[in-house]
């Protein structure tokens, strides 16, 4: 089999060489690619694949129509709204993701950002380098506030239990709930209205895409902290822009946008107060890379044993 990866996993080179060896070793053929958004170069690099592995690159159905051999998409990430899943399926190629690997630094990552947010910690930096003083920039604790979580799988299950611990009373929404210990399951709406902070942790589908809008946010409290770490179509920027002008929102972390970064410098969240922005860095730890590489290179050896496991098609 020939197996090309066409974006770096964030591990070593060692680390990346002990995977490769043991595949060569059993005959198969690995070539490693830095990662290029040019469609033309992808096709080229890919036309004769059997295995493509790729991260959270975007990836164009021209370059997946164009590889005539290719039998499996091995996802280094957990979402997969980036794959042309319509046009794999219909082609005929497996796909799998790499479902788990970063629940601990998302979850970690959301609550650094909620706990920022709380105790001001954006605003008091510069005015402490600035030699001021704390002035009227008064925080709240974390413990015994309300915590929303849309989204209660892996990922948002992991986040509530962190929640737990610093005293907070969690509600969750889920069209699928799964019971939690802690966790209080409610209707949206209701998790809207009650919530002094709200995380999003579900995927994007037709479903979601624009579920957080204006009307939605007109449900929630005045005041309320609203993360995103999830996917950036799931909210429409310029409602949550406008909330957090008119302080409806009161401050917000987001780490992901309608596109990738880099952001145009008139992107509304980038101009809107009280907020922090990321470059969608939750996934990113030196450790959920390891673990990512560990699943990745997992389902490629049972795909090539005929067995598929992280099944998306």
């Amino acid at each position: 089999m020939k197996i090309v990866l066409i974006e770096s996993l964030g591990i070593s080179e060692e680390k990346l060489s002990s995977y490769v060896d043991k595949l060569r070793g059993k005959g198969h053929e690995f070539i490693f690619y830095e990662k290029d958004l040019d469609a033309g170069k992808q096709i080229e690099r890919l036309k004769d694949a059997d295995v493509l592995m790729i991260a959270n690159m975007p990836l164009d159905a021209n370059v997946v129509d164009s590889c005539e051999k290719l039998k499996f998409i091995n996802v280094a990430f957990t979402g997969v709204d980036h794959i042309p899943i319509a046009l794999a399926e219909e082609k005929g190629i497996a796909v799998s993701n790499a479902s788990g690997y970063s629940n601990d630094s998302v979850a970690e990552l959301v609550l650094g950002l909620t706990l920022s947010l709380l105790r001001k910690i954006p605003q008091v930096d510069p005015l402490t380098r600035a030699g001021g003083v704390v002035g009227n920039l008064v925080g709240n604790e974390l413990k015994e506030k309300t915590v929303g979580i849309i989204g209660t799988g892996a990922i948002g299950g992991r986040a509530a239990e962190l929640f737990n611990a610093f005293g907070c009373q969690v509600l969750g929404y889920d069209p699928a709930p799964v019971e939690l210990p802690n966790v209080e399951h409610v209707a949206m709406d209701e998790l809207l209205e009650r919530s002094d902070i709200i995380s999003l942790h579900c995927p994007l589908m037709d479903s979601t895409r624009g579920l957080i809008d204006k009307a939605a946010i007109s449900k929630m409290k005045d005041g309320v902290v609203f993360i995103n770490a999830a996917r950036g179509p799931i909210v429409e920027s310029e409602a949550l822009a406008e909330a957090l002008h008119s302080g409806k929102v009161a401050a917000a972390g987001i780490d992901v946008y309608e596109i990738e970064p880099p952001l145009p410098v008139d992107h509304p969240l980038l101009n809107a107060p009280h907020t922090i922005v990321a470059p969608h860095i939750a996934y990113l730890s030196k450790e959920s890379m390891e673990k990512r590489a560990q699943i990745v290179f997992d389902s490629l050896d049972s795909w090539l044993e005929g067995k598929q496991v992280n099944k998306i098609v």
